[in-house]
C-alpha cells in the first residue's frame, strides 16, 4: 500500500507539472494559427466566370510562351535552367500541369497580380518587382479563359513524385529522393534562388520529420501564418495537390514509418505482459518478507 501512495503522489505531480507547463510551451512553439483554407476566397479570382478553351490556347501562346515552357502542347523551354534562373531569379515553371495541381481561383489571381496573390508584398517594395508581370488589364472573361485551357491540357492524375516536382523543386532540393543519381537537386541554381529569395530554400528530405504533416500542410497554404515576412510565397496547390506534396516527403523522409506504426500494438502488449510479469514477482517477493 506504501507503493501505491508513493505511485499516486509521483503521478500526480508529474501530471501537475505537465500541464501547467507543456500546454504554455507548446503555445510558444507552435501557436494557433487558422486551419489552411483550401478555397482561397481572400484572392480576387475568377468570381464565377467560366472559360472558352480554345480561346485560352490562343491567350497563353501570345502571352505566357516567351517565359513558361508547355512541353505538352509543343512551346518548349527557350532557355536552359541556368539561363531562365539569372534572367528571372527563378525558372519559371512548365505550364503543363498548373491546371491540376493549383486551384483555378488562386490560378486567376495569380495572373491578374502574382504579388497579391503569393502574399509577398512585403518582399516587392522600393522599386523591386515580380519577374512575373500581372495581367489585371485582361478582361476577366480572358482571364478565365487562361484557366480553362490549363486545366483542358493538364493530366488527370499525376504521381506524389510529380507533384512534388512541379509545385516545390524549382526552390527547393530533396536530396534523399533521388540519393544517388542526385536529379532531386533544385532546378534553380542556390546563387541565383538566394539573390532571389534572400536565402537558399532548405533541403526538404526531413522535413516531414522535423517539422510534421499538419505544420506543413498550414505553411503550404499560407507561409505567412507561421513565418511571418518570409520570402515563401503561397503556393496555391490544391487540397489533394498538397496532400500528394507531403505524401511524397513522407516517402522520401520517413519511409519507415508504417513498419514503425504496426509496431506499436506489440510493443505496448509487451510491456503489458511484462507488468504483469514484474507485479506477480514483486508480490511473491514481499510475501516470502511479510
Amino acid at each position: 500500500m506504501r507503493e501505491l501512495k508513493i505511485l499516486a503522489v509521483v503521478v500526480f505531480f508529474s501530471g501537475a507539472l505537465y500541464w501547467g507547463v507543456e500546454p504554455f510551451a507548446h503555445s510558444k512553439l507552435h501557436p494557433h494559427v487558422e486551419a489552411p483554407e483550401y478555397t482561397f476566397s481572400d484572392v480576387d479570382g475568377l468570381n464565377g466566370a467560366t472559360g472558352d478553351a480554345t480561346k485560352g490556347a490562343e491567350l497563353v501562346a501570345a502571352n505566357c510562351t516567351a517565359c513558361h515552357s508547355i512541353e505538352k502542347a509543343g512551346f518548349p523551354a527557350i532557355m536552359d535552367n541556368a539561363s531562365a534562373a539569372a534572367s528571372y531569379g527563378v525558372v519559371p515553371p512548365d505550364l503543363g500541369t498548373a491546371g491540376h495541381i493549383y486551384d483555378e481561383n488562386f490560378l486567376a489571381a495569380f495572373i491578374k497580380d502574382p504579388i497579391k496573390a503569393t502574399k509577398t508584398e512585403h518582399k516587392y517594395v522600393d522599386g523591386k518587382v515580380h519577374p512575373m508581370p500581372g495581367y489585371g488589364w485582361m478582361q476577366p472573361n480572358e482571364i478565365a479563359d487562361i484557366v480553362a485551357y490549363l486545366k483542358s491540357i493538364a493530366p488527370k492524375t499525376m504521381s506524389n513524385k510529380e507533384v512534388f516536382v512541379d509545385a516545390c523543386q524549382r526552390c527547393h532540393s530533396i536530396k534523399y529522393g533521388d540519393f544517388y543519381g542526385g536529379s532531386m537537386a533544385a532546378k534553380t541554381p542556390d546563387e541565383n534562388i538566394k539573390t532571389y529569395m534572400g536565402v537558399v530554400p532548405p533541403d526538404l528530405s526531413q522535413y516531414i520529420r522535423s517539422r510534421g504533416v499538419g505544420y506543413l500542410h498550414e505553411f503550404i497554404n499560407n507561409p505567412q501564418k507561421h513565418l511571418e515576412g518570409t520570402a515563401m510565397p503561397r503556393v496555391g496547390l490544391t487540397k489533394a495537390a498538397e496532400d500528394q506534396v507531403i505524401a511524397y516527403m513522407t516517402e522520401v523522409g520517413d519511409s519507415k514509418k508504417p513498419e514503425r506504426e504496426s509496431l506499436a500494438g506489440p510493443f505496448l502488449g509487451y510491456l503489458v505482459i511484462f507488468a504483469i510479469f514484474a507485479w506477480l514477482w514483486k508480490a511473491k517477493i514481499w510475501r516470502e518478507v511479510h
